[in-house]
This record gives C-alpha cells, structure tokens and sequence, in this order.
C-alpha cells in the first residue's frame, strides 16, 4: 500500500464519520440547532478537516441527505428486486412500501421531510429527487406500461410524478402521525388502492 493509497483511504474515512455524526445531529436536533463545531467535536477532526471536505455546514447537509437517498435507493431495490419476484407491478408495490416504511424512522423525517427542502432548495431538492426515488418509479412505471400493465394511453413519466406526489404525500402523514405504526398501516392501504386503480385487467378478466 503506498502513502498516497493510505491518504486517501483516511480521507474518505474521515469524511464518512463526518456524515455519520451529522446524521445524527441533524436528525436529532435539526439544521438550524446544529453547529459545526459541535460535528467535529463528536467526529474527533478538526475544523480544518471539515472544510477540507465540506464548502460549509449546507455542503455537509446535502452530504448527508444524498447518503440517505442512496440507504433508501438500495432498500428500495433489494425489496422489488427480490429473487422470488417476477412481476413488475409487485416490485412496484414491493418498492413503494419500503420507500413508506423508510419513513416511519425520525431521523429520516427530520431531516428529508422537514429540513431537505429549505436547506437545499426548492430546485436542487427536487433535482436529487430526480436521481432516486422519482427516477426509481419513472422506470418501474414505464416497463408497466411496455408490459401493457398500465393503459395503452397512459403517459407513465406524468403518472410517476403524480404517484411520487401521493407516495411524498403519505410519508408525511406518517411523520406526523401520533401513531405512527397505524399511520402506516393506513396510508399503505391506501397508496395500495390508488396504485391498482391504474392497472389493466389481465385479459381474461375483460
């Protein structure tokens, strides 16, 4: 192993513990009650260590808010890319409810739901969505529709951000919920409906 190879593999340690301990600030506390100086006391770095890696404390934000979509993109495949499941309209349901139950975790409401948009920004928010869960659907929906799942006219990017409006939609319901165990359980039924409504009827049901 060079120096150079050890380096950068201390480097990128260093800047993973930094997401982790803001991770759990910024879940705990939120953006605004966290302080840099706080992160670096935690993650055991200097301040120096910090800008090295991070603009400023919204870098380091935008850090951890891409870590997370990246934990909930891989749950999201492993749950509709299951060995067992050969159907597209089960990944899609299978997808959906990981995507809910990532949601039931506070650290991720806090910081996804509550802070993700003002901290980031109406445009760079919705840009990373892009990338991840937005991005997941488009493509489940659009091999739907080449499998004739979905009507012969159905328009399956439109169809995606609308079902991403009502899948963000019941995420928030859970986080706001008293309950959040019967929240959840509720807005599956519910987001199950809505997505069956779109479903074709196999051929011999017609």
């Amino acid at each position: 192993m060079t120096g150079s190879g050890n380096k950068e593999e201390q480097s990128a340690r260093t800047r993973q513990t930094l997401i982790v301990v803001a991770r759990q600030f910024f879940g705990e506390r939120g953006y605004a009650e966290t302080g840099t100086e706080d992160i670096v006391q935690e993650a055991g770095v200097t301040r120096g260590a910090l800008y090295h890696h991070f603009v400023d404390k919204r870098d380091l934000f935008e850090a951890v808010y891409i870590d997370l979509q990246d934990e909930l993109r891989d749950r999201i495949v492993a749950a509709a890319g299951s060995a067992e499941v050969d159907s597209i309209w089960v990944r899609i349901h299978r997808g959906t409810h990981e995507y809910l139950d990532h949601y039931m975790d506070a650290t991720v409401q806090r910081i996804v739901l509550i802070d993700a948009p003002s901290v980031l920004g109406w445009n760079r928010w919705r840009e990373l969505d892009e990338d991840y869960a937005l991005g997941l659907l488009r493509g489940a929906l659009s091999q739907a529709s080449e499998q004739g799942i979905l009507a012969a006219d159905a328009d399956s990017d439109v169809l995606a951000h609308l079902m991403m409006g009502v899948i963000s939609e019941a995420s928030h319901v859970i986080a706001m919920a008293e309950d959040v165990t019967a929240a959840r359980r509720a807005v599956g039924v519910e987001v199950d409906r809505i997505l069956d409504s779109l479903r074709q009827p196999p051929r011999n049901e017609l």
